[in-house]
């Protein structure tokens, strides 16, 4: 039985704060177009870890025209936004089609052609490696694309023996299923740090590796980078500078610099890559270290005529982490701008890190 056909003028892909926000924008402007998730709604926020807090402040995550609200006007919870998300998705009243995945794009003369089948996991985390197709496919014709995808979806993999150990993990799960025990992490960025001063607090001895000297402020959220000095400092948290991993054991974990650290887990929090096998198929152009989509930053569309990028999905696999959604606001309206043959005039605020 050949798959069953849908046709429409436009095609979102990503249920992410931004790929919401771009349908609320699409459907105000009464464009015709269908909204596909891989996963549930905010996926990839569904792996953090518990109680994992924002860097930045509640207005400048709120999506939509619709205020986040946060207990204490403290800055949002991984709970706090998943909540959010879906009260935005209520109050505009948005059709997501959750849990289906795009498998393939192709082109054709009068648009494109994607091929989607029903998932149970969004793109990334630890359920990615679990993943497999279901073999009921549907086609969806569509004029134009927008690929709100996001860019963690896969850990930078370290190549060592041991590193697909049952106790070691590039993910942190709920800090007390560490407690008691002796737990080396590897890292020196936001999640690395940040799993450290939690696990540390929920009974754990924390040993760290890093490749290098010390902590980049300017790179660890402002409040994490004090604790994590002083608790390096007071010899609470052992830290190991100018160390890499070698091997893996269940017992121990082998270090470049010749020392052997006992280790009931291992947590490889050494960043994420993105899944860019949608733009493969595309043909867009990857440019720069990091491989991210060549667009038109007036208007957000690849070098693949009526195709746009928004969000983090814009940045390629981030080293240093530029794009965020308080940064991306501003792709909603230049894609709305673009679809409607006009050209946005809304200026970047002055904290936006966009390269001209």
């Amino acid at each position: 039985m050949p798959p069953s056909q849908r046709y429409t003028d436009i095609v979102i892909i990503g249920a992410g704060p931004i790929g919401i926000e771009l349908a609320a924008a699409v459907k105000a402007a009464n464009l015709e177009y269908l909204h596909l998730e891989a996963g549930q709604i905010g996926s990839t926020m569904q792996w953090w870890a518990p109680g994992t807090k924002y860097f930045s402040s509640p207005e400048r995550i709120a999506i939509a025209g619709v205020p986040l609200i946060v207990a204490d006007q403290d800055k949002a919870t991984r709970e706090n936004y998943l909540d959010y998300l879906l009260a935005v998705v209520g109050t505009h009243q948005l059709d997501i089609e959750t849990y289906t995945r795009v498998n393939t794009i192709e082109k054709a003369n009068d648009g494109f052609n994607l091929t989607t089948t029903r998932s149970f996991t969004g793109v990334g985390g630890p359920e990615e490696l679990n993943y497999t197709p279901s073999p009921t496919t549907e086609t969806i014709k569509a004029k134009r694309i927008i690929l709100a995808i996001g860019d963690m979806h896969t850990p930078r993999m370290l190549g060592v023996p041991g590193e697909s150990l049952p106790h070691v993990s590039h993910y942190l799960g709920d800090v007390h299923q560490y407690a008691n025990q002796r737990v080396l992490i590897v890292g020196g960025k936001n999640s690395a740090v940040e799993a450290a001063i939690r696990l540390f607090r929920a009974g754990a001895q924390v040993t760290m590796s890093y490749r290098g000297e010390s902590f980049d402020p300017d790179r660890i959220k402002y409040w994490l980078h004090p604790e994590i000095e002083y608790l390096i400092k007071k010899n609470k948290i052992e830290f190991i500078p100018h160390s890499t991993i070698e091997s893996i054991d269940e017992q121990a974990v082998q270090l470049s610099t010749n020392q052997s650290i006992p280790a009931d887990f291992v947590l490889l929090l050494t960043g994420y890559q993105q899944d860019q096998s949608l733009f493969h198929q595309l043909g867009i152009e990857l440019v720069t270290d990091d491989r991210k989509p060549k667009m038109n930053l007036k208007t957000m569309e690849t070098n693949i005529p009526n195709v746009f990028v928004a969000g983090t999905a814009t940045a390629g696999s981030q080293q240093r982490t530029k794009v965020f959604i308080e940064t991306s606001h501003i792709h909603v309206d230049r894609i709305v701008a673009a679809l409607q043959n006009r050209v946005s005039d809304v200026a970047p605020e002055n904290y936006w890190l966009e390269e001209s």
